[in-house]
This record gives structure tokens, sequence and C-alpha cells, in this order.
């Protein structure tokens, strides 16, 4: 919302005298009072709702050597999923486009390719994130030197095959800040292309300052500007997000032959007033019912009130698929009505899990591999409940619903998933867990719990 509310106030007077007449008759005592009073009106007020516009310039080129190249037109610009990129006498037209797609032909190794996205957001400051999904990642056919080189199998070469590709682990890309001019500042996410993106799946909040230790809350903003363009010249922020993108020329060989990759980048705007920053677009939460159902899930945690064997000995753990146990046996004291702590997180191949400053640990722990992570809560002790609030993702929330409850009066299990999410190697779930039950009256053999699955 901008600063043009149409607020009109007129200069309010008051009168601010307290006066008392006293009147009194013969023979009795009679008092009256009034007070002056004055009024002023505040009439003919408005409130106009401000607006918030990202538009995503991109300049964009590859080196492909002898075989040529690409550039994106002069004034490409990215607004609504649509891109315009009309250059001429008038000057650059608003005019929409197709989406913006960026295909490579007969990738070899020591190709290159660099990008930049420049940010006009219009008329709000506004905090950025950047997503990112890896939406392909094929093989396509297999010829023979690519046979002999990843060790195929198949004796049937050049024919089409399922299975994915090597591209993606082959190719190297560095995301990081940079000055309008293309100097670059801090690294944001590298690696192969299958691990930035990820790392993007889960979200990445960028910082107005260009710093990539900047914490989540709060970080600097993005300011706004009045046009996209004036004069036909981009009016954009002063942090901008390049990427380069490399096949090495001396790493990688015939294994990546006929293999092709798809990926997107996506840039998400959200307003800085009355906000903190911590809202994560990027991960996606919606609601169900029953016990998770991932196809992937490598283990998940535990947390109960009393467990199946009727004693509270294993009331918090991390198991397996088929409910192998993998923690030693461990208490909680969970108190009644009371709002508690949850961490789980991977670190150093350790797979940590925190209740109210109770741990239990495995090591090394598997990484999931599922695309999302299942928060479960159930209940089945008459008049009791359990609520598990403020679910966050590495300190960001997900763009749906963070909390899901269950009440034994109504037995059975509710759940939130975080779609897309890629747990592994220094992520953290955290929320609250709050149990409740009549007084005197806990509940046993596992009436209240929650369990979260990766």
């Amino acid at each position: 919302m901008d600063d043009n509310n149409d607020f009109g106030l007129s200069r309010r007077q008051m009168l601010g005298g307290l006066g008392m007449i006293g009147v009194a008759s013969a023979g009795a005592g009679l008092g009256t009072t009034a007070y002056f009073s004055d009024e002023e009106s505040f009439t003919d007020n408005t409130l106009t709702a401000g607006s918030l516009d990202l538009f995503v310039h991109v300049d964009y080129s590859e080196d492909q050597g002898s075989f040529g190249g690409y550039q994106t037109p002069a004034g490409t610009y990215i607004q609504g999923g649509v891109i315009g990129q009309t250059v001429d006498e008038d000057g650059i037209e608003l005019t929409e486009g197709e989406e913006l797609q960026i295909e490579v032909e007969d990738l070899k190794p020591g190709d290159s390719g660099e990008g930049e996205f420049c940010f006009s957001i219009v008329d709000n400051p506004a905090y950025l994130w950047m997503c990112g999904e890896l939406t392909a990642n094929d093989e396509n056919t297999v010829t023979e030197p690519e046979a002999d080189a990843d060790g195929e199998t198949d004796s049937e070469t050049d024919t089409e095959i399922d299975g994915n590709g090597e591209l993606a682990d082959a190719m190297q890309v560095t995301v990081s800040y940079c000055a309008p001019d293309g100097e670059t500042g801090d690294t944001i996410v590298s690696g192969s292309l299958a691990e930035v993106m990820d790392a993007l799946s889960n979200g990445v909040p960028l910082s107005g300052d260009g710093d990539a230790d900047a914490p989540i809350a709060n970080r600097p903003h993005f300011d706004g500007v009045d046009a996209p363009f004036d004069d036909d010249v981009p009016q954009i922020a002063d942090q901008c997000v390049c990427f380069t993108w490399e096949v090495p020329g001396e790493e990688v060989g015939n294994e990546i032959q006929t293999d092709s990759v798809t990926f997107d980048f996506e840039f998400y705007a959200e307003q800085a007033r009355h906000n903190d920053g911590t809202n994560n677009p990027c991960v996606e939460s919606v609601a169900g019912e029953g016990f998770p159902e991932l196809e992937d899930t490598v283990w998940h945690v535990r947390g109960i009130y009393g467990d199946g064997g009727g004693a509270a000995n294993r009331e918090m753990d991390i198991r397996l698929p088929n409910d192998t146990v993998l923690t030693p046996d461990t208490n909680v004291s969970w108190p009644n009505g009371e709002a508690v702590p949850f961490e789980l997180s991977i670190e150093n191949d350790n797979a940590k899990w925190i209740i109210d400053g109770t741990q239990v640990s495995v090591a090394p722990a598997p990484l999931p591999t599922a695309n999302a992570v299942v928060v479960m809560a159930k209940a089945s002790a008459a008049d009791s409940s359990i609520e598990v609030s403020d679910v966050a993702f590495n300190g960001t929330s997900p763009s749906g619903p963070d909390a899901v409850s269950a009440d034994g009066n109504s037995p059975g299990q509710q759940n939130i998933t975080l779609n897309g999410v890629s747990f592994g190697e220094g992520d953290v779930i955290s929320g609250m867990v709050e149990m409740s039950w009549p007084t005197g009256s806990p509940p046993n053999r596992e009436g209240l719990g929650f369990r979260i699955d990766v």
C-alpha cells in the first residue's frame, strides 16, 4: 500500500472545558448539570489501497564456441509470467508475450552461460524470494559412447529409455548477488544443477543489501520504485541476482550424451510493511487426514504420551518406515496444557530429534529422498487433545496452514504436508506442541501423539 491514502482530515478543535451550572430553589437543594460541548466532523474520508507489482529484467547469454550462442533481446523483462521485449522508436512497450523460456541445444562439455535478474518493485518496498524446481532430468536415449562412459548395461542403444540422466549432476551452477553492471558479490548457492535446484525448491530469501548471511526475519528489503521504466530505462533495485552455468570440459565426457534437463526459476515479492519476511512462498502446505502416505519416506520421528505397551518408557523416538525403532527408550515430561518446542534436524549426517530439551539421535542418518514433509497429530483419549503449531522449515513459515490438531472426542489423525520440501543436511523443522487432558486422567497407550515423516 502506498502513502497516497487520500485520507483528508479536517483540523479537530475540541473545547476542553467542563462546566457545572448550579441552580438552587428556595427551600430545597436541587442541582442540575450540563457539559459544554463542541463537534467537528470528518467527512468524505477515503482509503485507497496501494499496489505491489514485480518486474524482473533479464539479461542472459551463452557461449557454445563455434556452435554459436544466444542472448536475450535488449529490454527483456518478465511481468505476470509473460515477457515483453519491444524496443523501437517509441521505446519499451509493456506488452504481453510468451513465457520466457531459454533452450540450449547441442550442449557439449565446455559450454557455459550466464544471466542477470534485476528487479523493479513498483509502488512498495518488498521482501524477495527466489524459488526453483528441476522439472525434468531425462536420460532420453543412450548412445554407445554414453553406455561405455556411465556403465550402462542396456544392450539397446540409441533408443528411448526411462530414467534420470547425468546432466543435472554434471552442470555446475552458481547463483550470487550482483550489481546492475554484473559485478558479482556474495554467493547465494552453488553446486551441481541438481544441488542448486534442491536448495531453491526449499526457498531462498533474498536480502536487499546483498548479504548472503543476513538473518531471514526482518532482513533488508528491496526498495520500491514509482514505475518500472523512466524514459525507457529500467528503474531497478541496487541488488540483482546473477547466475552462471558451465559443463566442465575436463571433468565431463560422453556420459551426458543425449541427456536433457528442464528447470524453473521463480521470484516472489511480498510487501515489507507489517511483515517480518519469514513467510516462505516456495513451500506450500496443505491439510489432510490420516497417516502420512509419502512414497519415498526414509524415516519418521514421534512424540507420544505413553507407548503402545501401556508404559511411558518410549515417548519419543526415530523409526524406519516399518516402525523399527532406531533410538533408545526415552521419556518426555509432558506438561498438561502447555506448549513446548520441538526440532528435527540433520547436521553432519546426524539426525537429531529434540522435544523440550530432551534429545535422541541417529548417526549416520540416511538422507531423505521424499519431495515433501508430513506433520501428523493424532488423538484417541476422551476429552484430550493435541495441537502442533508454528510449524517452520528453516525458520520460515509455509504458504498455507502451519498448524494441525486432533481431538480425542473425534478420534483420528490430521496432518499437514509441506510439498516440494527437500529435507537434507543442514535443514531444520521446528514448532510447538501442546497436549491437554483432564486433570487426574492422563492418556495412555499413545492416546495423544504426533509424528513427522521425511
